[in-house]
């Protein structure tokens, strides 16, 4: 019951009087609005229309003009950190969420595991009467809690959410995406041949959501959080839309950024005098030497050709899913629910550097610390947006978008933290088409809609103390003066090492750049910005005002302690600490035998808490049966770019694995076996590793007892995505492994009845004992 039961109780029904208010959920207050939050990923303030950047955003334009503009309103540099305070209104290591769901290193501030005490905002919401929809990516669950046969307590519908739907990890392919639905995973609707992409999917979604609510509660509002893919790579975006921007970036991103800051100046985005910094500000050794920006003067020709083709496909993508939240905002015109909707449109960190001083056809490399070079990525140039490239620009792009301020995503100067956010809705903002200079966060999104919304926070929650939001309620914002004073006075930051402060107008931040890989912070270099005349960070006054430095860093010290910021970690991507990352990574326990057991008839099972097949020497078995017509999928792992699978096709058995996407794919084959219940199987043997951490050995492909095809071949140490694309037994799911097969690729004509993949050890066992096992099981 939500209230106290009013009504009679007798001995006879005849007699007693029933009290139903007791049972209904609560109502929202009379009048109040919906809220739609659209949050787009790495985007810095430079890149879109509203704030002079050269991305054509007619909606986000369309809300500015009926709305406000915020000109220092900030991240916390990362996509699932930054999320999880829309989630809570805490900060980000509070939430456990110091840095992604897939490097969660298990202490608290990095557990990617949100505390019961940090209830969201979505269950109190809908305790208060709305309807409550989340759609696109999540990226808040824990990696452990990815599986199918998980608790789901991490979920949105256990976070507070009716409805889900969208992509689980931080990433995902545009064209063909791991999709969920509610608490299941479940298959892309339609094929890119029939016109999918994933912007317009979601968008189809949220209306049906709304839709749906609204016809059988019409005067019931709802809240939704729409997140679309965009602009995280790999950039996707249909090819009509990539054609708007043909040349428009041919000058290169030096250019753009001494172009949009007079813009940006214009617009009020920036005080006059804002100067422009360094395209790369930190000394060597501060920083990780895969965020340099290569001088544009100094690349041939060709390379230009490809880094502005490269931006030609991130603003095509931008753009494009603009005009799928157009259509949302056009329903919602169109139907009468605009003006009483609080429109939130922000981005959650600034623009992305992991496409290294090159760009990248394929992304994972930056994952697996393995070097782009400009031979390979030019081989792809004219697939690049399409579903046959996992593309992102490098990094003079991410330090144009995230002009006129330092560095880019990740980084705690203002590049990596000051980003977009504009808010509309005409029944409760009278101000039109202004800009607002008050300082924020991302944390004061929760308190805002609360405010808006007249519902108070709990400061108990299912019997739980609740932890005070971090945040401050930014409507005092909406109708005051443009120079109103900020409500805010101070706001930490920190982000794989690098550290930040800002109190009362001033800003310390480390010389020391996030993945670093240096430790060593007790010797950290502070510098000093008085971010209220100095907006882009350029003036180091660390000199001038040690006083002030070492105020500003005690003030992080103890911010750090009630937020469970220790320990830091700077781990870099490659190496040895690669591997140390992947160590302290979550892993699902590994059987004593080593051995695990998968089954056709089943959901995909995420990379994270499948069997670990990289780095290792492995041995995967099947138990299959054959006939004259076999054709399909045994198992598949990854994509086109990362991954391996074992199948028949045209009457042969195969083995295949791609190495990210480089090449065609390492391939072993021989004729199928007879007609009959036969093991077939691979095995790899890692007899070295190169310098980027790549294993190399033999692959051996059996058929039985007798070793039928063997090669060499290179593996990857690290995953074969961020996210999605995981194992599936006797069907491919996703985007495929191997073009041999056709859609899901599904085995057909015969039967895999179970799989075995074997990590026991590093080194090999004999084989044979290894199919007598599988013989002897049932």
């Amino acid at each position: 019951m939500t209230k106290e039961f009013a009504g009679k109780i007798e001995l006879d029904v005849r007699n007693s009087t029933p009290d139903w208010d007791a049972f209904l959920p609560a109502t929202a207050p009379e009048g109040a609005p919906n809220v739609l939050v659209v949050l787009f990923d790495d985007t810095g303030q430079a890149a879109w229309s509203p704030y002079g950047g050269g991305i054509n955003m007619p909606t986000l334009d369309k809300l500015a003009e009926n709305g406000l503009t915020y000109t220092q309103w900030h991240t916390t540099a990362l996509c699932s950190p930054t999320r999880s305070t829309f989630l809570t209104g805490r900060n980000h290591h509070l939430n456990g969420f110091a840095s992604i769901s897939e490097s969660a290193s298990g202490f608290p501030g990095y557990s990617s595991t949100i505390p019961k005490s940090n209830v969201t905002m979505a269950n109190v919401l809908r305790d208060a009467g709305w309807s409550t929809f989340w759609v696109g990516k999540n990226h808040n669950v824990p990696t452990y809690a990815w599986t199918a046969g998980s608790n789901k307590k991490d979920w949105p519908l256990a976070m507070g959410y009716d409805r889900f739907y969208g992509f689980i990890g931080g990433e995902t392919n545009q064209w063909y995406p791991d999709l969920a639905e509610d608490n299941h995973y479940t298959e892309q609707p339609y094929q890119p041949e029939d016109g999918y992409h994933l912007s317009i999917d979601l968008a189809d979604k949220a209306l049906a959501f709304i839709r749906d609510s609204k016809q059988s509660e019409p005067d019931k509002p709802w809240y939704l959080w729409f997140c679309p893919g965009a602009n995280h790579a790999p950039h996707h975006a249909p090819e009509e839309y990539i054609a708007k921007y043909k040349g428009k970036f041919d000058d290169g991103y030096e250019a753009y950024r001494e172009w949009v800051l007079p813009r940006m100046i214009e617009r009020g985005i920036l005080p006059e005098g804002t100067a422009l910094t360094e395209l790369n500000p930190m000394p060597d050794g501060t920083f990780a030497k895969n965020d340099e920006v290569l001088p544009w003067d100094s690349l041939p020709d060709d390379a230009k050709k490809l880094f502005s083709r490269m931006a030609e496909v991130y603003a095509a993508f931008s753009e494009f899913t603009d005009a799928q939240v157009g259509r949302i905002i056009d329903y919602l015109e169109e139907s009468g629910q605009l003006d009483n909707t609080l429109v939130i449109f922000a981005a959650d960190n600034g623009a992305s550097g992991e496409g290294s001083p090159y760009g990248s056809f394929n992304e994972n490399n930056f994952f697996n610390g393995f070097p782009d070079t400009l031979e390979e990525n030019l081989k792809h140039i004219d697939q690049l947006g399409s579903p046959d490239t996992y593309n992102h620009y490098p990094t003079g792009w991410a330090a144009a978008f995230s002009a006129p301020y330092k560095m880019f995503k990740r980084y705690t100067y203002q590049g990596g933290i000051a980003d977009p956010l504009v808010i509309s809705w005409p029944k409760g903002i009278t101000a039109k088409g202004e800009v607002r200079g008050q300082y924020h966060h991302s944390t004061d999104i929760v308190p805002t809609i609360l405010e808006a919304c007249g519902v108070d926070f709990p400061d108990l929650y299912d019997g739980v103390k609740q932890t005070p939001l971090s945040g401050v309620s930014m409507v005092s914002s909406f109708d005051a003066t443009p120079d109103a004073p900020t409500t805010k006075k101070t706001q930490y930051y920190e982000m794989f090492g690098q550290r930040g402060i800002w109190h009362e107008g001033w800003k310390a931040v480390t010389e020391h750049g996030p993945v670093l890989g240096k430790g060593d912070f007790d010797n950290d270099v502070w510098e000093l910005y008085h971010t209220d005349v100095d907006r882009s960070e350029s003036n180091n006054l660390a000199a001038e005002h040690p006083e002030k430095v070492e105020e500003l860093k005690k003030i992080w010290f103890e911010e750090a302690k009630k937020n469970n910021v220790l320990p830091l970690n700077d781990l870099s991507v490659v190496g040895a600490d690669l591997r140390k990352i992947i160590e302290l990574e979550f892993h699902v326990p590994v059987p004593p035998s080593g051995q695990y057991t998968y089954y056709p008839g089943t959901s995909e099972v995420p990379e994270r808490s499948a069997a670990n097949t990289h780095g290792v020497s492995f041995k995967v078995l099947a138990d299959v049966v054959t006939t004259a017509e076999t054709e399909g999928v045994i198992f598949a792992h990854g994509s086109r770019f990362g991954g391996h699978a074992l199948y028949v096709h045209d009457g042969k058995l195969k083995y295949a694995y791609n190495f990210l996407g480089i090449g065609d794919p390492q391939l072993l084959e021989a004729p199928i076996p007879a007609v009959g219940e036969h093991v077939v199987g691979v095995e790899f043997v890692k007899e070295s590793m190169d310098e980027n951490n790549v294993s190399h050995g033999p692959a051996t492909l059996y058929i039985d007892e007798q070793a039928v095809a063997t090669g060499q071949i290179r593996t990857q140490t690290g995953h074969f995505t961020l996210c999605g694309e995981g194992l599936c037994i006797g069907y491919d799911g996703g985007d495929k492994v191997s073009q041999d097969y056709t859609g899901r690729g599904e085995y057909t004509g015969g039967e895999v009845k179970k799989v075995v993949f074997d990590v026991a050890d590093d080194a090999y066992i004999d084989v044979e004992k290894h199919i007598a096992a599988a013989y002897a099981r049932d």
